[in-house]
């Protein structure tokens, strides 16, 4: 399966840690060093889940190397969404002219992004589908509660957007080599580890503890299934890993029981907060073009409910 072309896109607001300390008594100490986050993303008026999507591929299309009318499948990928009937997806459809494309709405939390490569895969398996846009974004502003000292201070707002064919279109173009995907909703606190109920409180993590246990060892997890899938690539072996952007602490953990320089490890949650599922697939856009030919890249993420997923990009 092939990279054709990847965007983004970021708000430009920017709310620091200071916000917090009226709304739920954290400092900026306190979040810095539990958290790593410094600033996160946030959309502006007139920005919401639908809008940020849409700019994301906007963002990719100059570098795709066919018309986006050729697109035969469309998936959005998420939790955050404003609206799961008129879904991204669609709106996507209807924005591109893109006639004839199925267009549909998948969700497992944080694993969303790579949940919706595995559907892309499927999809190009069976025939049905040779070239496809992945768009990925979360608007977790609009659910969160900023009073919350469990986690009303993570969320940031971001999307993605990627191209991917069955069949290479265009020259250098990244191979996703291997995706791997587990539900977890029967380990632990599985589905009540992390919930979204807009009229109950909305991004509620009432178990943080065990999200932050169980992300450490199935992100780890989920990365050797996927190596071992192409040849038994270890973690050590890979250029770059993008973990989920939930916690630099997980990432710092990750990094500790793989014995390996968190200089291997690439994020942006500093600036940009937890961006959801959209997280890895933004870092490796941001970073794309500072990775070498030959570059193995790992993402590997965790979902409340729970789940967990791994992928492995070759650059050329």
């Amino acid at each position: 399966m092939y990279i054709n072309a990847t965007g983004f896109y970021i708000p430009s607001i920017r709310i620091d840690n200071a916000h917090f300390l009226p709304l739920n008594g954290l400092t900026d100490e306190w979040i810095v060093r539990r958290t790593g986050i410094h600033t996160r993303s946030h959309v502006a008026e007139g920005e919401d889940y639908n809008s940020m999507g849409l700019d994301a591929i906007r963002n990719a299309i100059p570098s795709l190397p066919y018309d986006i009318k050729d697109v035969d499948l469309i998936v959005s990928a998420a939790y955050s969404a404003c609206d799961t009937v008129a879904t991204l997806a669609h709106e996507a459809q209807r924005e591109f002219d893109i006639d004839g494309a199925r267009a549909v709405y998948l969700s497992s939390a944080c694993s969303s992004f790579i949940n919706g490569l595995e559907m892309v895969e499927a999809y190009f398996a069976s025939g049905k589908s040779s070239k496809a846009l992945l768009v990925c974004s979360e608007c977790n502003s609009y659910y969160a509660n900023e009073t919350d000292k469990t986690c009303g201070h993570l969320w940031g707002d971001a999307a993605v957007a990627f191209f991917l064919s069955k069949d290479p279109c265009g020259d250098h173009e990244p191979v996703i080599s291997s995706i791997y995907t587990c539900g977890l909703g029967n380990v632990s606190k599985g589905p009540e580890g992390v919930k979204l109920r807009p009229k109950e409180g909305g991004i509620m993590m009432p178990f943080g503890k065990d999200v932050f246990l169980n992300a450490c060892n199935y992100m780890i997890d989920a990365l050797d299934k996927a190596g071992a899938a192409v040849g038994g690539i270890k973690a050590g072996e890979l250029d770059h890993i993008i973990c989920h952007q939930a916690n630099l602490r997980i990432v710092a953990n990750v990094a500790h029981q793989l014995d390996l320089p968190m200089e291997k490890f690439e994020n942006n949650i500093d600036e940009l907060g937890n961006t959801g599922s959209a997280g890895v697939a933004l870092v490796f856009s941001q970073r794309r073009d500072t990775f070498a030919p030959g570059d193995k890249i790992g993402l590997t993420v965790f979902g409340g409910g729970y789940s967990c997923g791994a992928a492995i990009i070759e650059m050329k």
